[in-house]
């Protein structure tokens, strides 16, 4: 396939990075990233064609990962080498002596050849959260994107026919996570960190990075599951869900001073994970909020909020983003 053809169809066979938003503590960050053989290029375009829509999912899948590819990453001025695992996903600690003042940095990333020269170059911000009382962890489907996560085709129907910009939120969900960005102490200056921690694959990161940005919602770091092929397309978002509550678990380490709120849905575990995160972390949670989507999950997500209560830490099943924001409202006014 020619370089031209791959160009129009919006894929690359030049060596490719992809660098993501990370986090930390002003002496420790996280940062991580893939490295492509072939590469999706970024979506220039939001055309409302079924078409477009289909071939601009189906193409982010179309990736072909670099293996125990050599990479450097650096974080004001500190250069940390790693390599790949064998999806070409890497994940990397820098330690930083000086520290870094709270909000979003720099950060930078070169893919490397076997003499350590750039291959391919990536960027991203890391975010050290502003000393505010209180962060936030949200789930992102059918928490504040309409994605039907309970049934499998319907939900890959969305998906190959809307785009991030056609996609639907929940109604007044944007106002509802702008108020907690400023709730308590917190400024638009100085807002409460935000966390967005989904099974959806890092193939969707650019994805879901669109459409928060294209709705309003607050800027945020985002911990996805493990990369998934197109052969593999059908089971997206179907992730082990053990592996959320292990990124979540990252997320309050790393933020040893703040309470956190957390909001997912009963479509799927949720209210299961969340109930393991109080348990885990006594103290730690102030409130979980599960929107009802699924009538299937209403047993399971009530014992789970029963449980959570009984901790007591706050709880709110709701089905219109209104009443979360005025419970959240009432809690942190």
């Amino acid at each position: 396939m020619t370089e031209k053809l791959l160009a129009w169809l919006r894929l690359t066979r030049q060596p490719t990075l992809k660098l993501y938003r990370g986090f930390g503590s002003p002496r420790r960050v996280v940062v991580e990233g893939h490295a492509f053989r072939q590469g999706a290029l970024p979506r220039i375009r939001y055309r409302q064609g079924f078409f477009a829509n289909t071939w601009g999912l189906l193409r982010l899948f179309l990736v072909r990962p670099w293996a125990e590819a050599p990479v450097r990453i650096t974080v004001a001025g500190h250069p940390v080498g790693a390599r790949t695992a064998a999806d070409g996903f890497f994940r990397v600690e820098v330690e930083l002596p000086e520290g870094l003042a709270a909000g979003w940095h720099p950060a930078a990333a070169e893919l490397l050849d076997s003499a350590g020269i750039p291959l391919a170059q990536a960027t991203a911000e890391v975010h050290v959260p502003y000393e505010t009382p209180y962060g936030f962890i949200s789930d992102i489907d059918d928490t504040f994107l309409v994605s039907h996560s309970a049934t499998r085709w319907q939900r890959l129907w969305v998906l190959l026919s809307r785009n991030a910009r056609s996609r639907a939120p929940f109604a007044e969900v944007a106002a509802h996570y702008q108020w907690l960005a400023q709730a308590g102490p917190a400024t638009p200056e100085r807002p409460n960190a935000f966390f967005y921690v989904s099974s959806s694959e890092w193939n969707l990161y650019d994805f879901i990075l669109e459409f928060t940005a294209y709705n309003h919602l607050p800027k945020g770091v985002c911990q996805l599951s493990q990369l998934k092929r197109l052969s593999q397309l059908r089971h997206t978002g179907q992730n082990k869900h053990a592996t959320k509550l292990d990124r979540i678990v990252r997320i309050l380490d790393a933020c040893p001073g703040q309470q956190f709120g957390l909001l997912g849905d009963d479509s799927q575990q949720d209210p299961g994970i969340y109930a393991a995160v109080v348990r885990r972390f006594p103290g730690r949670i102030q409130a979980v909020y599960v929107r009802q989507v699924h009538a299937g999950g209403r047993p399971a997500a009530e014992a789970a909020l029963a449980e959570i209560k009984a901790a007591g830490v706050a709880t709110c099943y709701f089905k219109h983003s209104r009443d979360a924001l005025r419970h959240s409202q009432e809690l942190w006014r």
